[in-house]
């Protein structure tokens, strides 16, 4: 596995490797996302759940919801990557984790970023302890939270209303993974990934983890890869048995577009390389990863607020946040700074657009059509004249 890497880095394959795993990736159908009563249901029209893998609700109405149960079975693992849920879907979250039973939420981005709302505030702050969501009918409450320097572990009840009973659900929060990059090293990442581990939540014993980023396929695919690929190591405790390409394409075939950019797979096998270390039993690295990461320094305040707030569509049911015509695109797409210097912008698969493209309809979005903009622009001359007239008389 080392050779391996060693050998793509020095030629400055990764590129081509990725654009390979891209057309190899199998295309099943997704016609269930595309309904027209489902579609304010995802965040990005191009990143939709395939119809076979989709997880379905159970006790609703409507069972759809944007996460793809993604199952490897020599590893034992499972996982639901997500989508950050809207704020219409957060009722649907929190119904999707109390029927799978699921023990803990990894969430590996940040509500805010680059000014813009990648996620619904699902859980509760210190200052509101308990949210509700009647729509699904579920209360979340606030028990506990540990803030290191890069992640934040909470602790929540989640309580199904209808019967009363609670459950305890862990939440990892990475906070400091950058929309557009990698975690700052793959010790910091595997101090996050072996916390989620001694928790136990990723055990056959408990339901699937939940997984999610904005869109549920760059952070999360990498996290999900990375996870995989240590327990196959631990298994067959022979790192030249892993084939992280194969693995990544077999993950593929539940959840589209795992993995965004070239750097994500390229510190995808830096992870697995250094973490293979603890797994073949070098118990020491743990120890090193804790230091290395810093996590127990003061949090890392965010960048300035933006001089304006960040743009929150208008509510109309529930805090139904209705998808913009033009939005399309993976927040978990960036630039690629490596060994072999900076890439261009890469297009998402399945997408015409860039990540510039994304970011201007990102802002025409939030901007009013011309034709509003001229009455609103005629509607203040209309009051300036009447403010005019008024102060005359």
């Amino acid at each position: 596995m080392d050779q391996e890497f060693e050998d793509i880095d020095s030629e400055g394959r990764w590129q081509n490797m990725y654009i390979e795993i891209r057309s190899q990736s199998h295309d099943c159908p997704f016609k269930v996302a595309k309904y027209p009563e489902n579609r304010n249901r995802n965040r990005y029209r191009d990143v939709s759940p395939f119809d076979h893998s989709r997880v379905k609700l159970e006790n609703s109405e409507n069972d759809y919801i944007n996460a793809s149960l993604v199952v490897i079975e020599e590893a034992e693992r499972s996982y639901i990557l997500t989508q950050g849920p809207l704020r219409n879907t957060c009722g649907h979250f929190w119904l999707m984790i109390w029927e799978q039973k699921t023990r803990a939420v990894i969430m590996l981005n940040r509500v805010i970023e680059k000014g813009f709302e990648k996620c619904a505030q699902y859980w509760p702050t210190q200052e509101e302890r308990e949210m509700s969501f009647r729509d699904t009918r579920f209360v979340v409450t606030l028990v506990s939270e540990d803030i290191k320097s890069y992640y934040t572990i909470r602790v929540l009840e989640l309580r199904n209303v209808n019967t009363g009973e609670t459950r305890e659900i862990y939440h990892f929060h990475y906070t400091t993974w950058p929309d557009f990059g990698v975690p700052e090293s793959p010790a910091s990442f595997l101090n996050f990934l072996f916390k989620v581990r001694e928790s136990g939540s990723l055990g056959v014993d408990q339901g699937p983890a939940v997984v999610h980023c904005s869109a549920g396929i760059g952070r999360s695919g990498t996290f999900s890869l990375v996870d995989t690929c240590l327990v196959l190591l631990d298994k067959r405790k022979d790192p030249s048995s892993v084939d992280i390409k194969r693995i990544l394409l077999d993950m593929r075939k539940f959840r589209m577009g795992l993995i965004q950019t070239p750097d994500q797979l390229r510190f995808s096998y830096l992870a697995i390389i250094e973490g293979s270390k603890c797994i073949m039993g070098d118990s020491s690295v743990q120890k090193q990863w804790r230091e290395l990461s810093k996590e127990d320094q003061e949090p890392v305040s965010d960048s300035p607020p933006p001089t304006q707030p960040p743009k929150r569509p208008t509510d109309k049911f529930n805090g139904c946040r209705l998808p913009h015509p033009g939005e399309v695109g993976d927040p978990d797409m960036g630039r690629i700074a490596g060994k072999d210097g900076p890439y261009k912008e890469h297009t998402l698969d399945g997408n015409t657009g860039n990540i510039r493209k994304r970011h201007r309809e990102e802002r025409q979005a939030n901007t009013p059509p011309k034709g509003q903009q001229v009455k609103q622009r005629m509607s203040e001359t209309e009051k300036k004249r009447k403010r005019a007239r008024t102060t005359d008389t």
